[in-house]
């Protein structure tokens, strides 16, 4: 920026070829000759500063800058330093370099200032030929290209101290051959979008500008709204904060706008905002109400950053892949969804030439270099990140003809990378999010487009996925959202909003509830009967979900009954070795054995290996399972031991067939653990079950159902080898976190109280153990009737425990 060399009084001689437009400085530059009789006035200055921004807030970033440039945090600046500013547009790049110019501007051992506004090479070339002539290196004869020459040399060889700003350079390639030197007593200062490595040089002090802090934001909305004098009125300024993503031209725009609309508080201008259906000019100020230097709109900020990324190689493909991501989640795309076979195939009809992985990453890497996506390929799950507000000014520019196409091929795109197993949850997190933001910016676009289904399948798989993660009341809830689209656009009768009636109930079962879940699927029955007739495919697989649910609800008899009955219209519709009937008699033989016929589950399940051995094959996922049926069923028969043997060379084939993360192995791993304490190991089991808990947490998260029911495992094997009170206590945390994440009426709650109050017992409470099991039939009567199973058993524990506590 400013060097520290210091006029010393001598004067120089110039001359100046005026054919060739080169001023040849012979001395150092303290005084010229080109006009006898006329001397510089010191200090020079040239170009406009903007004004600084009201209420001004103080920024990491310029305190960066004031650390790289002065001495001591005053206006002495040190020599030979070139700092780039860089960052989005918005950010408040020019305000910072003002600033910094603004407290050079009074000192006048800095003897020449300038800035310029670098957004073509033109103006940068006039800026430079504007500062020759005030330093009386040429006269206004002289070419403006020329006179910028002259400069150049004089910047050089000078030993005067200097700054230039060349704020908001556009294009790097505009200053081939007319970067200022760096190397002596001046100092540049560039702000810019751009992230070439031009500009981004390791021997430069390079700041990243970015947005305000929360803190910041508040503070700025405070000064230029109001103070806040309430918990609520500062929230909501937080929150109006964090809608526009902390950007600081939006906070100002916003700000204008609220205070220009004296009846809009922040609340309504904050639901304004939320209304997807209104365009970003609606609720930013036009051009005729933009605050005090501001040049541009919101909208209007990052329109020339996506034409100069469209222009970069390769050509025209930047614009419609940021539309693309202006649909997805802003806190970070996947790669692989921007780069795959979908985006491409779009891509390519959009450039009408073929595109493929490798050009769809580049021109990512040209939205980079415009500072308008981060890319962060250290987190995969979210590597790609655009502005809430980027995508939004994207989103509004985007034609009509394009969206429908742009939001079908951002659905595949999700879907074809979404892996059948989700075996990492944060990668499996991070597409939920994304198809979310897609539903709630593209709904419309994502129906009608198939005929058959009428909704993109995206939004099956992402409730699906809701669900497989343990999320029951989130799947409920996105189920329950997606009926009512489907109900008011296709009708209650199509087959999309009858397989959702499916979800959702299937969901409520999970949640806890599967006598509801048994009640809703019964009545989906009803009507697929009507719509589909008794032989259509879905109204079979309604037909198997009514019986499971009626056997969770404790009813094993009739769910063995019902699908007897389905088996044998699974056998004439589809025949013996479709694989629907193979799962039809998997879950006849396990409500068998569930009513007390463990003979003939085991009997049961021992044809059907056989047959699946035949049809599927050894390693198929399904025979897979009935070998773990058929283990289970034969520890349950009385030998824990077999049963564990088989279970172990089942879990070597897993782990080869499917890896050691599949949810199918885990359980596995679950089962073998299980039968080595029922065998006599029970140190060995709570061992098996602590190792495994390591590997559910890692994989699937602590909140999980599965990782939960791990916990418990652990903690009555811990009890059997002779510690009830730990396993009391680990129970009583359990519990803590079960409430929280299903609630109090979800089985597995009352099951953990159950555990808790016999573990409590045999630690040698047993009044304390008869009241809780008191406590807990009155909730099993209330949540599941007195008939069920495990009311029954509550009822058995606690009449124990009264009379152990009596004795």
């Amino acid at each position: 920026m400013v060097g520290s060399g210091h006029n010393d009084g001598h004067r120089s001689e110039f001359d100046v070829d005026l054919r060739g437009g080169r001023a040849v400085q012979v001395g150092n530059g303290n005084r010229m000759s080109l006009y006898p009789g006329r001397e510089v006035v010191w200090p020079v200055r040239v170009g406009a500063v903007p004004l600084t921004a009201d209420c001004y807030q103080d920024r990491a970033a310029e305190r960066r800058v004031r650390e790289a440039l002065t001495s001591d945090g005053a206006a002495v600046l040190v020599p030979a330093v070139t700092a780039v500013l860089h960052g989005m547009g918005g950010v408040g790049k020019t305000q910072v370099a003002a600033r910094y110019a603004r407290r050079v501007w009074p000192d006048a051992s800095v003897e020449v200032v300038v800035w310029i506004t670098a957004t073509s090479r033109d103006a940068v070339v006039t800026g430079y030929a504007e500062t020759a002539r005030h330093l009386l290196l040429v006269g206004y004869e002289v070419e403006p290209e020329r006179a910028a020459y002259a400069l150049l040399e004089w910047l050089t060889a000078t030993d005067r101290r200097w700054l230039m700003v060349l704020d908001d350079l556009t294009r790097p390639a505009d200053l081939n051959d007319l970067w200022p030197p760096h190397d002596r007593t001046g100092q540049l200062l560039v702000t810019t979008r751009r992230q070439d490595t031009s500009v981004m040089r390791q021997d430069w002090e390079v700041v990243e500008v970015g947005v305000f802090d929360p803190d910041e934001s508040l503070a700025y909305l405070q000064d230029r709204l109001f103070k806040t004098t309430t918990d609520e009125e500062t929230e909501q300024l937080r929150g109006l904060a964090k809608d526009l993503g902390h950007l600081p031209l939006a906070l100002a725009q916003a700000a204008a706008f609220i205070a220009d609309n004296p009846l809009l508080a922040p609340a309504d201008y904050r639901a304004r905002l939320a209304d997807q259906r209104r365009r970003l000019v609606e609720v930013m100020p036009d051009d005729q109400s933009l605050p005090t230097g501001h040049r541009a709109t919101v909208a209007a900020t990052w329109s020339l950053s996506i034409d100069l990324a469209d222009e970069l190689r390769p050509p025209g493909l930047a614009r419609p892949l940021l539309e693309i991501a202006a649909l997805l989640d802003p806190a970070g795309i996947p790669t692989s969804v921007l780069t795959g076979q979908a985006v491409c195939g779009y891509l390519a009809e959009r450039v009408g030439r073929p595109v493929d992985a490798e050009a769809a990453g580049d021109a990512l890497g040209c939205l980079k270099r415009l500072s308008l996506i981060v890319l962060d390929l250290s987190q995969p799950a979210r590597a790609v990140r655009v502005h809430a507000l980027v995508q939004r000014a994207t989103r509004d520019a985007v034609s009509a003809d394009n969206m429908p196409g742009l939001a079908w091929t951002a659905g595949d795109a999700l879907t074809e990378v979404w892996p059948q197993v989700e075996r990492d949850q944060t990668t499996a997190a991070g597409l939920r999010s994304n198809a979310t933001t897609l539903w709630n910016t593209a709904e419309e676009h994502l129906l009608d487009r198939d005929s058959e289904t009428g909704i993109h399948k995206l939004l099956f798989r992402t409730g699906l996925s809701l669900g497989n993660a343990g999320l029951n009341a989130q799947a409920i809830d996105h189920f329950h959202r997606l009926h009512a689209v489907l109900h008011e656009r296709l009708g209650p009768d199509h087959p999309s909003t009858l397989t959702t009636r499916n979800n959702l109930a299937s969901w409520r079962g999970h949640a806890g509830d599967p006598a509801g879940a048994a009640e809703a699927t019964e009545e989906l029955l009803a009507d697929q009967l009507r719509v589909l007739g008794p032989d259509h495919p879905s109204t079979l697989t309604t037909r198997n979900n009514l019986a499971s649910w009626r056997g969770h609800a404790g009813d094993p008899a009739e769910a063995a009954e019902t699908f007897a009955e389905l088996l044998t219209d699974r056998l004439r519709v589809l025949g013996p070795d479709h694989p629907s009937t193979l799962n039809t008699r998997n879950n006849l033989a396990r409500w068998r054995g569930e009513a007390g016929d463990l003979a003939g589950a085991g009997e049961a399940t021992e044809e059907l290996l056989a047959d699946q051995l035949r049809v599927l094959g050894p390693d198929h996922p399904s025979t897979l399972t009935t070998r773990n049926n058929l283990a289970s069923w034969r520890g349950e028969a009385g030998d824990p031991a077999g049963a564990g043997e088989a279970t172990e060379e089942l879990l070597a084939d897993q782990l080869r067939v499917l890896g050691p993360d599949h949810p199918s192995t885990l359980t596995t791993r679950n089962n073998l653990a299980s039968w080595r304490g029922e065998a006599g190991d029970p140190a060995g089991a709570a061992e098996a079950f602590a190792e495994l808990l390591t590997d559910r947490l890692r994989v699937l998260g602590p909140d999980h159902p599965d990782t939960l029911n791990t916990r418990s495992n652990l903690a009555s094997w811990r009890g059997e080898t002779g510690d009830p009170a730990e396993a009391a206590e680990a129970f009583a945390e359990l519990l803590t976190d079960q409430l929280r994440v299903l609630g109090p009426d979800h089985p597995d709650t009352l099951t953990t109280r159950n555990n808790l109050a016999s573990w409590r017992g045999e630690a040698g409470d047993p009044a304390g153990a008869a009241e809780a099991f008191a406590e807990l039939l009155t909730d099993r009567l209330r949540v599941l009737g007195p008939d069920h199973p495990d009311t029954l058993n509550t009822r058995n524990n606690l009449a124990y425990w009264r009379k152990t506590a009596a004795d």
